[in-house]
C-alpha cells in the first residue's frame, strides 16, 4: 500500500526484504522468496511497493492498470494479528467473512467469494473448498506479504479469478539477515484477551559465506479458547493451531536459482459442525472435534541468463487439505481429503528501442484437485455433497507490456490473453468437459510523473466444481408432518429426506468488466522525504450464468393430515417426491463499486486509508446479489517519536446503514469502531532486534455486524507481543 520513502515506520531496517536485482526476482517473489538479487531499475530510489502477481512480472503497485494492494511484513506486523483475516480492513473491496471462528473464515472480493476467489501460497493454488469450512490454512507469523488483485484475473490465473485472487508470500532468509550476517533466530510470544489467545513461536536462519545456500525454518504455537462478542455472548470457539515453514534455495551459478519450500498449518478445535457466523452448537449443528491438517510442497526453478530474451520460471507444487469432524456426542466421523498439483512455467522477454519498451510475458499451466469424501454413517461410506472426484486444467497464456514515452507523457499498454481446457471425472458419473477463452487489455498514461490515469477491460471464468456438478447423496432431513409418527399421532414425526443429486449440465460463471481509475504520487509535499499516494477507480462486470444451490421441498411436507388435498404432491425422500437440492445456472448478475487508497508519511507521522462500497443485483429480478458492503471507511494513522523508534498510532473503521438486502430483517446498522496500539521498536543500539507491540482493538466494546444481520463480532480485545531478533 502506498509509498515508502520513508522506511524508518515500517521498520524495514528489521524486516530487509531487499531489493532485488535482475529479473530472477520475479521467480523470487512467485516462490514467496528474495533468492538471487533484485530488481535492478527499481534499485536506486525507494518506491511504492512491488507486485508480482498482478502481471507476472515485478511492477511498481502504483503503476498497475487496475487495483492490487500489497500489505508487507512491517504493515502485517502492526496488526499483531491473530489471523490474516485481521489485517484485511487495510484492503478496499476485500473482506474476511464467514464470522469470528478462525474455522469458518473464507475471502471475499468485489462481491464474489469461495470459487470465485484465487488463492495462492507461494504461487501453489489452494483448492480446498468446502460450504461452511474455512480455506485460510495459513499462520500470520510465516507471512511475508499479501498481494491482493481486485478484479477479474482469468487472463493470468485461468479459473477462479473472477473477483480477484489473493497471494501469500512466505517469510525468507532476506527478511531476518542483513547485510554480512551468515545466521539468525527470532524468538516471540503475543497475548490477546477476547479470546484468551497464547501464542509462541521461533524461526532459525542460515546463509552460506558465498550467499549461494540459505535457509529458513519456523514454528508457531497458538492456544485459544472462546470467543467474548461485542454483544456480551461467549462463542464457543476452542482452537489449537501448530504452523512450521521450513525453505531452502540453492544458487549453483548466478543463472540458476532453485527453492524448495514446506508449510504446514495443523489445526484442532471443539466447535460446531457450521462453525460461520454466530451459530451455536445444537440438534443439527453438533460440536465437532475437528482436525485440519494442511500440507503444502512447492519447488521452483529459474533460469535467468544474461539476455534479456529468457527470465524462465518452472514451479510444481503439492497440497493437500484434510479436515475431520468428530462429533462429540454421537458416533458420526465425516471427513474430506483435497489434493492438488501443479506445474506452471513462464517466461519474459524483453526489448528496448528508443523510447519504446516491450515485455513480452508468456507460458503454461496444467493442474490437478482430487477429493475424497468420507462419512461413517453411510452404507458405502461415502459424504453428501463431497463426491470422489478429480478435476483436470490445462492451460497457457501470453501477455504484452508495452511501453512508450513521447512528448506528452508515458503510454503503457498491457493486453493479454489465456486459452483453458477443464475436465470432471466422479465415481460413477458421466465426465464433462469444457475450454474458456479470457482476454484482457490494461492502458496507463502519465502526463506527468506524479498523475496516472488508468482503465481496464476484461472478460474471466469460473469453471463449475466438481462439487456442484456431482453432488449426491444426503443434504439435510426435514419431518414429515403429513403422516402420523412411527409412535402415533401424539409422538415424534417421520422424517425424509432431501438428497443431492448431480448435475453434468452446468456451465461455467462469466464476466465482462471495464474499470477506470486514476491515482497521484508525490513526494516533498509538506517536509523533505515525505510522500503521498492516492489511487482510486470505478468498475462495473456483468456476470453471467451463476452457479446457486437450488433446493426442492415439496410443500405438503410441513402440512398436517387434516390439511392435505387431493392432488397435492406426496411428501417423500428423493428425487421421485421432489425432494432434492442440485446446483444450477440461475442468475445473472452487474457487480459494480468504488475503490480509494491512499497514504501519507513522513519522518513524524504516518495516515493511510481506504474507502470502498460494493453494490449487486440480478439483472433479471432486480434482487440484490453477491457478497455486497456498505459505504466502508478505514483509517489508520500515528506519530513517531525517537527517529521512528517507538510509533503511537490507531486506527477507525466506519460504516454506514446496510441495507442492500432482499429481506428487510437481514438490514444491519452502520457502526464506528476503534483500535489503539504502540510499537517500541529500536534500530540502533544494544537493544536492536527488540519488538514490544501493545494495543487495545474495539476500545469501546461495540456490538456490531459485518458478515451478517445478528452475527455480533468479538469484543474488546487487549492485545501484546514482545519479539526478539539476533543475527550473527
Amino acid at each position: 500500500m502506498g509509498g515508502n520513502r520513508d522506511r524508518n515506520w515500517r521498520g524495514a531496517t528489521q524486516w530487509r526484504g531487499s531489493v532485488l536485482k535482475g529479473a530472477a526476482a520475479t521467480a523470487a517473489l512467485l516462490a514467496g522468496g528474495i533468492p538471487g538479487g533484485a530488481l535492478a531499475d527499481m534499485a536506486a530510489t525507494d518506491l511504492d511497493e512491488v507486485t508480482v502477481y498482478a502481471t507476472r512480472n515485478p511492477i511498481e503497485a502504483f503503476d498497475y492498470a487496475g487495483q492490487v494492494s500489497v500489505i508487507p511484513k512491517d504493515l502485517i506486523d502492526d496488526f499483531n494479528p491473530s489471523t490474516l483475516a485481521d489485517i484485511f480492513d487495510a484492503v478496499p473491496g476485500a473482506a474476511i467473512g464467514g464470522g469470528p471462528r478462525r474455522s469458518g473464515m473464507t475471502p471475499d472480493v468485489r462481491g464474489l467469494s469461495g470459487e470465485g476467489v484465487l488463492i495462492l501460497f507461494d504461487g501453489a493454488r489452494q483448492s480446498y473448498l468446502s460450504g461452511h469450512d474455512g480455506r485460510f490454512f495459513v499462520d500470520p507469523e510465516l507471512v511475508s506479504a499479501v498481494e491482493v488483485v481486485r478484479g477479474p484475473t482469468s487472463a493470468l490465473y485461468g479459473s477462479g479469478a473472477l473477483g480477484g485472487v489473493i497471494a501469500v508470500r512466505t517469510i525468507t532468509a532476506e527478511d531476518f539477515l542483513d547485510e554480512g550476517e551468515r545466521a539468525g533466530v527470532k524468538v516471540s510470544s503475543g497475548y490477546q484477551s477476547v479470546n484468551d489467545e497464547w501464542r509462541v513461536g521461533a524461526t532459525g536462519v542460515w546463509r552460506s559465506e558465498d550467499n549461494r545456500v540459505d535457509v529458513v525454518g519456523n514454528f508457531t504455537l497458538r492456544n485459544s479458547s472462546d470467543i467474548e462478542l461485542g454483544s456480551g455472548l461467549t462463542l464457543e470457539a476452542d482452537d489449537e493451531i501448530l504452523s512450521s515453514l521450513l525453505k531452502t534455495t540453492f544458487r549453483p551459478s548466478d543463472e540458476w536459482t532453485l527453492s524448495a519450500s514446506w508449510m504446514r498449518y495443523g489445526g484442532n478445535s471443539i466447535d460446531p459442525n457450521n462453525p460461520q457466523g454466530n451459530n451455536p452448537a445444537g440438534p443439527g449443528n453438533e460440536n465437532v472435534d475437528r482436525d485440519i491438517d494442511s500440507n503444502t510442497l512447492q519447488g521452483t526453478v529459474n533460469f535467468n541468463p544474461a539476455t534479456k530474451l529468457i527470465d524462465a520460471n518452472l514451479v510444481g507444487y503439492f497440497t493437500k487439505n484434510s479436515v475431520t469432524e468428530d462429533e462429540l456426542d454421537t458416533t458420526r466421523v465425516v471427513s474430506r481429503d483435497v489434493e492438488t498439483f501443479g506445474l506452471s512455467f513462464d517466461n519474459r522477454s524483453r526489448f528496448e528501442s528508443g523510447p519504446a519498451a516491450l515485455t513480452f510475458t508468456y507460458g503454461g499451466e496444467f493442474y490437478q484437485d482430487e477429493q475424497v469424501g468420507r462419512d461413517n454413517m453411510t452404507a458405502d461410506m461415502t459424504r453428501g455433497g463431497v463426491p470422489d472426484a478429480k478435476a483436470k486444467f490445462y492451460g497457457a497464456f501470453a501477455q504484452a507490456e508495452l511501453s512508450l514515452e513521447g512528448p506528452v507523457g508515458v503510454f503503457t499498454l498491457v493486453p493479454g490473453v489465456r486459452w483453458d481446457r477443464f475436465e470432471n471425472d466422479a465415481v460413477g458419473e458421466a465426465s464433462t468437459k469444457d475450454e474458456a477463452v479470457s482476454p484482457k487489455v490494461g492502458a496507463t498514461w502519465k502526463p506527468v510523473p506524479e498523475l496516472l490515469l488508468f482503465g481496464n477491460w476484461s472478460e474471466a471464468f469460473r469453471a463449475p466444481s466438481f462439487n456442484e456438478i456431482y453432488a449426491d447423496n444426503i443434504h439435510f432431513q426435514i419431518p414429515n408432518f403429513s403422516v402420523p409418527g412411527p409412535l402415533g399421532p401424539f409422538g415424534p414425526p417421520a422424517f425424509v429426506t432431501n438428497f443431492f443429486i448431480p448435475n453434468a449440465d452446468l456451465v461455467p460463471e462469466e464476466s465482462e468488466t471495464w474499470e477506470v481509475g486514476a491515482g497521484v504520487d508525490f513526494e516533498n509535499v509538506l517536509f523533505d522525504g515525505d510522500s503521498f499516494t492516492a489511487k482510486g477507480s470505478y468498475y462495473q462486470s456483468d456476470v453471467t450464468n451463476l452457479i446457486d444451490l437450488e433446493v426442492n421441498i415439496p410443500f405438503t411436507c410441513f402440512l398436517t393430515p387434516d390439511q392435505l388435498f387431493p392432488g397435492a404432491p406426496v411428501c417423500g425422500s428423493g428425487e421421485a417426491f421432489g425432494n432434492y437440492s442440485r446446483n444450477v445456472n440461475v442468475t445473472n448478475a452487474e457487480l459494480d463499486g468504488v475503490e480509494l487508497e491512499a497514504q501519507y508519511d513522513s519522518r513524524f507521522a504516518w495516515l493511510r486509508g481506504n474507502f470502498s462500497t460494493i453494490d449487486g443485483r440480478d439483472v433479471d429480478s432486480g434482487d440484490y446479489v453477491g457478497i455486497l458492503s456498505p459505504r466502508t471507511i478505514f483509517l489508520d494513522g500515528g506519530v513517531k517519536f525517537f527517529g521512528g523508534d517507538f510509533r503511537l498510532g490507531a486506527r477507525v473503521s466506519i460504516a454506514s446503514d446496510f441495507d442492500k438486502v432482499n429481506d428487510p430483517t437481514n438490514a444491519r446498522d452502520g457502526y464506528t469502531v476503534g483500535d489503539v496500539y504502540a510499537v517500541w521498536q529500536p534500530m540502533e543500539g544494544p537493544m536492536k532486534g527488540l519488538r514490544i507491540d501493545l494495543g487495545a482493538d474495539n476500545v469501546t466494546d461495540a456490538d456490531y455486524a459485518v458478515v451478517a444481520a445478528g452475527v455480533s463480532q468479538p469484543g474488546r480485545n487487549f492485545k501484546a507481543a514482545i519479539s526478539w531478533r539476533q543475527g550473527f
